[in-house]
């Protein structure tokens, strides 16, 4: 810092005041400062500063076992926000789903002095083993049950579901099959709940294929097994991996989409306009989940420090996503 404060003709403490962001530094000062940064390929000691300032501007990431589409692009968009609000982001991945293997992964992140935690751990059972710790940092949990209140941020994965749902059935569809995700989890439960409610306020019986794991393959092995059922014109699938395969196994039993039955996916994940047909899906808006995550944590941080249960961030809202329509959709065959 001396070294920048000799080059930029400034002293230590209007070098320390451009670190820190303060508001009365007139605009050419702190690009002199700045500039000599550059020069000098200046980069802040984040240790040494939170050594002074008890702070250490970094986020804990605790990240649930597995890495699908969603958890991964959450944690992305985490990271992304987090940057942009001078923050890093340290992240800890679990290797089981056991208190004992959540309570190391836990004690790692609070070991290196992070400011708070994001728990990204969609699984019911993470999520009921770290219900059972005692948290003492600020925290915040991703794609979560209700349960966890003001600390919890998700997508409306139940509403996102109806979306989906809704689609087909307006399309004149009445049997649609849901292929949901694995047991035990937060996104399985919740979307298996939207498509049923949509469903029986349409007046027509749920009907669920339990057998996927979020991967393609077990979406082949569950097409495979409706396309022998000719009643079927349409299918939910709990995410656009599973609807790879649902689109590859009725393609081979001859079955064409969307003219015999239509698929539709969720996540909207990068390939899906170019899966062949082009999926109709639900997009989950991750940037804006990341957002709304730091900025909650950072809030729950402001309370912390100053010692006050005062709720500046207002209770936290689901981010809506919304239905993209695309050619693997068509009106019930006659």
């Amino acid at each position: 810092m001396r070294d920048v404060a000799r080059r930029a003709g400034v002293s230590h403490q209007t070098v320390s005041r451009v670190l820190n962001g303060h508001p009365s530094l007139r605009a050419e000062t702190r690009d002199r400062v700045l500039a000599a940064m550059d020069e000098l390929s200046f980069r802040p000691n984040r240790a040494a500063r939170a050594l002074v300032t008890s702070r250490s501007t970094t986020i804990g990431v605790l990240v649930g076992k597995g890495f699908e589409y969603g958890p991964a692009a959450s944690l992305q968009a985490i990271d992304s926000a987090a940057r942009e609000a001078g923050y890093a982001v340290d992240v800890a991945h679990l290797d089981a789903m056991d208190a004992g293997s959540i309570r190391s992964a836990l004690d790692r992140l609070l070991a290196h002095g992070v400011d708070g935690l994001v728990i990204l751990a969609p699984q019911m059972q993470a999520l009921g083993e770290i219900g059972r710790l005692s948290i003492s940092l600020p925290f915040v949990t991703v794609h979560s049950p209700r349960a966890q209140g003001d600390h919890r941020l998700s997508m409306d994965q139940s509403g996102g579901a109806a979306l989906a749902t809704r689609h087909l059935l307006e399309l004149g569809h009445r049997r649609i099959v849901h292929v949901a995700g694995p047991d035990g989890w937060f996104e399985t439960e919740a979307r298996v709940r939207g498509y049923c409610g949509e469903m029986e306020a349409w007046g027509c019986d749920p009907e669920l294929q339990l057998s996927g794991d979020w991967t393609a393959e077990s979406g082949y092995r569950a097409g495979l097994a409706l396309a022998k059922d000719r009643g079927v014109t349409a299918v939910f699938s709990s995410n656009d991996q599973m609807a790879l395969g649902l689109l590859h196994a009725f393609r081979e039993a001859g079955r064409r989409v969307p003219e015999d039955v239509s698929v539709v996916g969720f996540d909207d994940v990068p390939e899906a306009a170019h899966y062949w047909p082009p999926l109709t899906t639900v997009r989950q808006d991750f940037p804006e989940l990341g957002r709304r995550c730091v900025a909650r944590l950072l809030a729950l941080i402001g309370e912390a420090r100053a010692g006050t249960d005062a709720d500046p961030a207002g209770t936290p809202q689901d981010v809506v996503p919304e239905l993209v329509v695309r050619a693997s959709t068509a009106k019930a065959p006659a």
